[in-house]
């Protein structure tokens, strides 16, 4: 989104929210101005495309507009029930206070046909996009690859990982049997626990989440009993932090 829009949707401060209609782009604040904004974006796609298809996140690193974002939902309904499910949420330590934006982005007025093109955002992409050329190219220049071809964000599978035994057997394991702890796999490298505290803290006896550092894609969900681990399990099975990755939830081997 570019400057002008920034300044055309506001910060909402001055609203109440009931005298804001409602819309498919819901407003926050009040959140943790700490948190790189990658990974806001990335915590903030992991709780709300639970209600629906998120369109678009918006957020910036300008003074005037830290501690805020906009979810652009596809609909209305997703929008007004992560509204109100999702109020006063503890989202990294701070409950999040959230409305319907006071204005259309730009995302959803190209959908409806009202979209106006703006010089000034015109301007700021080109610019944008001549930066990022340059950069494409010097990472070309210096022979820069990356290790691993696949989409971005996704874990390779163990079939494209070098195994230094030789062939590993193809005999799938047993599935270890219901226990308190949740084994999550196939998760986006730009994973922290925070997110996933935040997802799975949702359910009944949540304890804690413990990550390998050495072993990115992976982490260990504890709860207090078994039942309280499988309707966590229930509710987030095959749950997207990313469009690509789907989380793959078993009970943990003790």
């Amino acid at each position: 989104m570019a400057l002008q829009e920034r300044e055309e949707m506001g910060d909402n401060n001055n609203s109440t929210g009931t005298d804001v209609s409602q819309n498919m782009t819901i407003y926050i604040n009040n959140l943790n101005e700490k948190i790189k904004i990658d990974e806001l974006k990335t915590s903030l796609h992991a709780v709300f495309s639970q209600f629906g298809k998120i369109l678009e996140i918006l957020a910036f690193k300008t003074l005037k507009h830290k501690g805020q974002a906009w979810v652009i939902f596809e609909d209305v309904q997703s929008a007004s029930n992560a509204i109100r499910q999702m109020q006063s949420f503890p989202f990294y330590d701070k409950p999040m206070r959230i409305q319907y934006a006071k204005t259309k982005s730009d995302i959803i007025a190209k959908a409806d046909g009202t979209f106006v093109p703006r010089e000034k955002r015109r301007r700021h992409e080109e610019k944008g996009k001549k930066k990022k050329d340059q950069h494409d190219a010097n990472q070309v220049g210096v022979g820069l690859t990356p290790a691993y071809g696949g989409a971005y964000g996704t874990t390779p599978s163990l079939l494209q990982i070098p195994y230094p035994g030789g062939v590993k057997s193809m005999v799938p394991e047993a599935p270890a049997p219901p226990n308190n702890i949740l084994f999550i796999q196939n998760l986006p490298n730009e994973t922290t626990p925070m997110m996933l505290q935040m997802l799975f803290q949702q359910y009944p006896g949540f304890k804690e989440v413990r990550m390998v550092e050495a072993k990115p894609g992976i982490a260990f969900v504890e709860y207090g009993d078994e039942m309280q681990s499988t309707g966590a399990m229930h509710g987030l099975q095959g749950f997207k932090i990313l469009q690509q990755n789907s989380m793959l939830i078993t009970y943990a081997k003790k």
